[in-house]
């Protein structure tokens, strides 16, 4: 648009740049004082030079764009809040419940211990190595050939040699296998769902002890 300098009057002057202003201002408020201007811009021109129609049309568009995505802002932080809204009654409902995430620790109690793997690809077998709290390894078991997912498993607390592992914490380390090569695997360890945080412009916390602060998106598996 061309420049019209001096000849603007300082009302105009004042309204595009109103005392206070911030690059906070709607796009409403934006699109009035564009208007304000464009006007006194055609009353103010000079005859023997005119504004170009197609340069008046251009900051029309832009305008009309700049307004679009003012909108489309709007819009999707509406949309946001439903979603976290949504999210946080989720994860309500898991207070309590049992979950597996990443994680290598599982805890031995009434001779039971729950852990748990995923493959990312089916596998041809895989070997899952217990360890107690000094780094021994009390238990080896071998799996048959495995799906791709998330995979819960139950050790029964017997050691190698048959005999009854102590109560207590050990962790766990699983090797996998598909024609002949290693296939990475990640370890998922049990937790139950203490809390739930949330917080605005945060995504949902799960509060899992022994695991800390997750987001739903950890989650392998709800048990």
């Amino acid at each position: 648009m061309t420049a019209i300098g001096n000849t603007l009057p300082q009302s105009v002057l004042d309204a595009m740049n109103p005392k206070g202003a911030t690059a906070q201002s709607t796009a409403a408020e934006a699109q009035d004082r564009f208007l304000t201007l464009l006007v006194t811009q055609m009353k103010n021109q000079d005859p023997l030079n005119p504004m170009d129609n197609a340069q008046v049309t251009s900051q029309l568009a832009q305008l009309s764009t700049v307004t679009g995505i003012d909108k489309l802002n709007a819009t999707v932080e509406s949309l946001m809040g439903s979603y976290q809204s949504s999210q946080s009654l989720q994860a309500a409902a898991l207070i309590g419940k049992g979950v597996l995430a990443p994680g290598n620790s599982t805890g031995l109690s009434e001779k039971q211990a729950l852990m748990g793997v995923e493959f990312p690809s089916d596998v041809d077998g895989a070997t899952i190595t217990i360890k107690d709290a000094s780094g021994n390894v009390v238990q080896t078991i071998e799996l048959q050939e495995q799906t791709a997912g998330s995979k819960p498993f139950i050790w029964n607390g017997k050691k190698a040699d048959g005999t009854d592992a102590p109560n207590g914490t050990y962790t766990f380390d699983v090797k996998a296998t598909f024609a002949g090569k290693p296939v990475e695997t990640t370890e998922l360890q049990f937790g139950m769902v203490a809390t739930v945080s949330t917080a605005a412009g945060q995504s949902v916390k799960l509060n899992v002890p022994g695991l800390g602060e997750l987001e739903l998106s950890d989650i392998r598996q709800y048990l």
